[in-house]
């Protein structure tokens, strides 16, 4: 089947749409794979410049047959190739018969990428030479293994041998193995090739090089097990039965002995590391004094006159001190839970404390801080603070830590401690932050050398460094030498549940796995997280490449919640961190490689971020549709000379002439979010100390939000029942593809996924279909209470009938609805394809109550409504109708960044009314807003606009004055 020249396998279905539409002619066909059934094909026909698409279904006895017109008898086939030859003949129930297929279009053959190691050893001379083509008898038959190849391998191994350092070796052993490569590889590889697979040779090998070693591992077992047993407070049967195969069981293979041996070594190593921590003052992992008060100076202006003042951060035992100078008394402070808000100014370093006093009377004070950076370490100190001391059993807020390395096959430094800090250029954290733990750390490696174990160990001891916690491991992903770790405080392990791992493979044919993905996707309470590393193809020249790699890794990478199949991995996560070697260069030629060096020695970043790839890439809507990176404030991360962050080596001597590498952007964290979900970058950027490798490690931090596994507190017989309604939608879509379409709604909160009816189709002259679905359709959530239910989101997902496949995929935040009718647009996307829109009305019920302030409250953000960015939007939003957004810049940093002079496409849109308060002022259109990245806009009015105050506890005070302090 694969031969046929009509099936063209697991093709898209808008990719199947534009071949059949080139070929232009009434008759022409392909077939695809189904992408809602796995096994089943799709037969794509085009008839009137329409195309017709029909399921290929097997039955129980893999025969297959067509879903066409009702009233035509059902035929099976066993053979895919007889089933095509059949419907060629007319009124077989197609729309028209089948008559010229649509070949597949070959792709350039991919040349392999080179694989850059460190400096090896020079090269020895070995005494022996390859065996010449007569030193053996020749076999008679297809069974040999052909002498060409078999010294092709010799001498592959043999060079391999050359630059491994054996000077510490026996000599025996040395010869043993040289020996083997020279005469006995051949041998096995001939036993391959008749049925042997055992490799007696190598096993003889192995076996004379550890001959010592079963008499050393029946001498030390013993000893060990004595040592475990020590260790442990309990002595386990187990043990016994350990000795009884491995002590006693000499017989036993050498690499099954080993891997007890290993076991057992691990084991005591944990229960030595337990029983240390404990005895040392650890708590669950943490130390009992983790964070140190922290002083910041600071100027104080009241009455037109500025003070010199110090705050004092207490953070272990909840207190804020204001003191008149750095040694004076402690007399003047704040408990946390009377700090009701920090509101930040886009005024460089200034910050408004809302506090309460005794008396019940609300006071603000004005601060102005050195930099940002020190005002942005003071507001994670409070807020860690406030975190700390909260009443609440479950956090409502996280902190990520994302990084991305590519290792360039050479083992890390000693020290890395400064990739976890955030230490380097670009948006950093502050020294006061040095000792704030993340929640959660994900850590992508390419061109990783080392083993599971090995690297698991240099993350967690360099983390125990920086933080005095023993963090555990979630989730480990390792493919070739692409590898994904994911590590979480001790605390939150009973708050991770339905971890999933998998991997994709882009390599050569998407074959190899040299280049890919791995992912690690899980629920931290009620919120679903997925993380993605991926090493995409590289040189300058395969954008386009990189981009198929992309979609590639989105549509089989399977991860999360497995009932979301019409959802790629983009729709299946509250949160999605895309991060890795994404390869993407700097778009301009080789003649400039010197003017490119001047400009990143000058930090004139914005002229050559203009041209790279990504950004290009991503503002044609042609890869990582909606999705958000930070500024990028620092220097290209590739290509360092090693040990070095001075110089870039961006030439390389080949046989075909000189190469040249660029320096670019190559290893970059994106991310994607639902709907008005809280999320804020905290820092993005590379270190500057870690030179092993000609990539710099890259760092980034988030602030998220989180949703709790919600139980009720209200008496289930009198709560009303919840709704949330759908109407007016209109859906227009991309296609030529002749079907009736539905909407299906899916959510956690639903019992299950609902169906509407189908729309009613009207045609458009530019190719579109816009589908009138004319009838209410509403939803019943399982819980009513707005404390859960405003923190929910419904995917809709636009299907056909004819084959059930999706045509765009949607996100709508309930949150939007929280007040009244609200109207909304979103992008429909499929497969990382902007494939349409749909606009409609959304209208909540839910049951009395509402939600409790979120520590992310805490932080507002005051904003400049001169500052607001210009630029042309992007094609694609209008293409598809969308309106756009408001777009705030991240009020986190108000450093220098690059802009890309365009209206961030966020995908979505909804007429939100402001809360009415009766504090006045604020609300959309006010002057505060939430401390969020744009394309993440809260809908709520701030908790402070100068007449009313919101604490985070809910209280509201409209008593606000500025002395006190």
């Amino acid at each position: 089947m694969l031969s046929q020249p009509w099936y063209h396998g697991n093709i898209t279905r808008s990719t199947a749409e534009d071949l059949l539409s080139k070929a232009a002619r009434d008759g022409s066909f392909l077939l695809r794979d189904s992408e809602s059934i796995q096994g089943a094909y799709a037969l794509c026909v085009l008839y009137q410049n329409c195309v017709y698409t029909y399921r290929i279904l097997p039955n129980e006895e893999r025969k297959l047959s067509v879903q066409a017109s009702e009233g035509v008898p059902i035929r099976f086939f066993v053979v895919l190739a007889d089933l095509v030859e059949a419907y060629y003949s007319p009124n077989m129930g197609l729309v028209t018969h089948l008559q010229f297929p649509v070949q597949k279009e070959e792709e350039p053959e991919e040349e392999p990428d080179p694989v850059t190691y460190p400096p090896q050893l020079p090269p020895r001379n070995f005494s022996a030479v390859l065996p010449a083509n007569d030193s053996k008898e020749s076999h008679v038959g297809e069974s040999r293994y052909p002498e060409q190849a078999c010294a092709s391998l010799t001498e592959t191994y043999l060079q391999r041998l050359q630059h491994v350092d054996m000077t510490n070796l026996p000599e025996e052993h040395q010869k043993s193995i040289q020996d083997y490569f020279l005469n006995s590889l051949c041998i096995d590889a001939e036993q391959v090739q008749n049925g042997n697979p055992n490799l007696p040779h190598l096993k003889k090998l192995i076996m004379g090089i550890c001959k010592h070693l079963n008499s050393e591992i029946s001498r030390t077992l013993p000893t060990l097990e004595a040592f475990q047993r020590t260790l442990d407070q309990q002595l386990s049967p187990g043990i016994g039965r350990l000795r009884s195969q491995v002590s006693a069981d000499s017989g036993q293979s050498i690499s099954f002995r080993l891997e007890q041996l290993t076991k057992l070594l691990y084991s005591i190593e944990e229960k030595a590391k337990t029983a240390v921590f404990e005895s040392v003052g650890y708590d669950a992992g943490h130390r009992r004094s983790l964070i140190p008060p922290i002083t910041f100076e600071v100027k104080s202006e009241s009455l037109g006159l500025t003070t010199k003042m110090f705050l004092k951060v207490d953070v272990e035992s909840g207190k804020i001190f204001f003191k008149k100078s750095k040694d004076g008394p402690e007399d003047k402070f704040f408990v946390h839970n009377k700090i009701l808000q920090l509101v930040k100014s886009q005024k460089v370093g200034k910050l408004v404390i809302v506090v309460e006093t005794e008396k019940e009377k609300t006071i603000r004070k004005e601060f102005i801080f050195d930099d940002t950076k020190k005002r942005e370490g003071f507001c994670q100190l409070l807020q860690q603070m406030k975190n700390k001391h909260s009443d609440k059993p479950e956090p409502d807020m996280i902190t990520v830590f994302v990084g991305t390395w590519n290792m360039g096959n050479a083992s890390p430094p000693h020290q890395i401690a400064s990739w976890f800090q955030c230490k380097g250029q670009g948006k950093t954290r502050d020294d006061t932050t040095n000792h704030i733990p993340h929640d959660i750390y994900v850590i992508g490696t390419q061109e990783d050398p080392l083993g599971e174990k090995e690297w698991m160990d240099t993350l967690k001891n360099a983390l125990r460094g920086t933080t005095n916690i023993s963090f555990k491991q979630i989730a480990i992903q390792t493919l070739w030498n692409i590898r994904i770790v994911v590590l979480a405080k001790p605390e939150h392990e009973n708050r991770i549940s339905h971890i999933f791992s998998d991997s994709v493979k882009t390599g050569i044919a998407n074959a190899l796995g040299n280049k890919g993905a791995v992912g690690v996707s899980f629920m931290f309470n009620g919120t679903s997280f997925g993380f993605v590393n991926s090493h995409l193809t590289s040189g300058s020249e395969k954008k386009i490449r990189r981009n198929q790699n992309y979609v590639s890794i989105l549509r089989f990478l399977n991860l999360g919640d497995k009932k979301l199949n019409p959802f790629d991995i983009t729709h299946r996560f509250t949160h999605l961190f895309w991060l890795g070697d994404l390869n993407y260069r700097i778009d301009m030629p080789s003649t400039e490689a010197e003017n490119i060096v001047t400009k990143i020695k000058q930090q004139q970043y914005q002229e050559l971020l203009c041209r790279d790839q990504l950004t290009m890439e991503r503002g044609e809507g042609k890869v990582f549709l909606h999705y958000d990176e930070e500024d990028i404030t620092f220097a290209p991360t590739y290509r360092f000379e090693r040990d070095t962050r001075e110089r870039y080596a961006y030439t390389k001597a080949k046989a075909t002439g000189t190469k040249y590498n660029l320096p670019s952007w190559c290893d970059r964290v994106l991310r994607k979010s639902y709907p008005l979900a809280h999320v804020s970058c905290q820092s993005y950027g590379c270190t500057n100390d870690i030179m092993s490798s000609d990539h710099s490690p890259v760092f980034a931090t988030f602030e998220v939000g989180v949703a709790s596994q919600f139980v009720s507190k209200q008496d289930p017989n009198s709560v009303s029942q919840g709704g949330i309604k759908f109407m007016n939608c209109i859906a227009t879509l991309m296609t030529k593809s002749k079907t009736k379409f539905f909407i299906e709604y899916h959510s956690t909160c639903l019992e299950k996924f609902v169906k509407s009816s189908e729309g009613e189709n009207q045609e458009h002259s530019d190719g579109s279909i816009k589908v009138r679905f004319g009838n209410q359709v509403e939803l019943i959530p399982i819980i009513s209470d707005p404390e859960y239910l405003l923190d929910q989101h419904i995917l809709l997902c636009i299907k056909s009938t004819d084959c059930d496949e999706s045509y765009g995929e949607g996100c709508v935040a309930l949150r939007a609805a929280e007040n009244s009718y609200t109207e909304f647009q979103v992008a429909l996307t499929h497969h990382g394809e902007q494939t349409g829109s749909l606009t409609g009305g959304i209208q909540l019920r839910t049951s009395e109550g509402k939600q409790t302030e979120k520590l992310y409250d805490f932080i507002q953000v005051e904003k400049d409504d001169s500052g607001a960015q210009k630029g042309k939007a992007l094609d694609q939003i209008n293409k598809f109708g969308l309106t756009n957004a408001s777009d705030i810049t991240n009020p986190n940093y108000m450093g220098v960044g690059y802009k890309s002079g365009c209206v961030t496409d966020k995908g979505w849109s909804y007429s939100m009314p402001p809360r009415s308060s009766s504090g006045g002022g604020g609300g959309a259109a006010g002057h505060m807003g939430k401390d969020q990245t744009h394309g993440n806009m809260s809908p709520k009015r701030s908790g402070y606009d100068g007449n009313s105050v919101r604490s985070p506890t809910g209280k509201t005070s409209d008593n606000v004055g500025e002395d006190g302090l």
